[in-house]
């Protein structure tokens, strides 16, 4: 990490000629300088986003800075292509500004999931890296009981090792899944009911929530 400590040394350089030398515009340049450095230490440390964040941040505030401190040293006139250059500069602000508004209204609500990149992400996320979206996890939880187990966890694990080697998600997703239709009914006196299939599947359910799921 040598070029961070080269970096973070440059960085405070900067800084401290932009506190103590007199030339405004030189104060400006070393401050832009110290902005330079600032984000390159964060691609350094791998956080592109607050990089880029930093770097349009610091490019806006230099430029209205250089600006200032040149209009110190420039006595201002409207002679030869003010208004004209000010008239370029107002159309480009509210063409920006109804450009802007355009993109905000096309954009979708937040969290809503209509990108290419969010559902293909959710179509195919399980299957390419193994995980879960956080939302479906808690639907298939929903609809069970922990029985006459301690925990809930404890009778998912436990019905998962013991008829699907382990595989929680895909035995989760076959139990919300279970069609009762064609299957046996069976009765409990605790009150449950047992809906077994001609291929050893079943299901049991008390109040509506499943309790054992499995093959025979």
């Amino acid at each position: 990490m040598i070029e961070l400590y080269i970096l973070l040394i440059f960085t405070i350089i900067a800084a401290i000629v932009a506190i103590e030398t007199r030339d405004l515009l030189s104060s400006v340049i070393a401050v832009g300088a110290a902005g330079l450095g600032v984000t390159t230490i964060f691609l350094v440390l791998k956080a592109p986003d607050v990089a880029i964040t930093q770097l349009v941040v610091e490019i806006l505030c230099l430029i209205i800075l250089i600006r200032a401190a040149l209009k110190r040293d420039l006595p201002f006139s409207t002679s030869g292509r003010w208004y004209l250059n000010t008239a370029i500069t107002g159309i480009f602000i509210v063409v920006f500004f109804i450009v802007v508004m355009k993109c905000l209204k096309d954009l979708p609500d937040f969290g809503y999931p209509i990108m290419k990149v969010a559902s293909t992400y959710i179509r195919d996320g399980l299957a390419k890296t193994g995980a879960i979206v956080a939302d479906e996890l808690a639907e298939l939880l929903e609809v069970w009981d922990k029985a006459s187990f301690s925990t809930l966890e404890d009778s998912i694990v436990y019905h998962a090792d013991k008829h699907f080697s382990g595989d929680i998600i895909g035995m989760l997703r076959k139990a919300s899944n279970f069609n009762t239709r064609g299957a046996r009914k069976i009765r409990h006196s605790d009150g449950s009911i047992r809906y077994q299939k001609g291929n050893g599947e079943y299901i049991m359910k008390r109040d509506g929530k499943i309790i054992s799921y499995g093959y025979n």
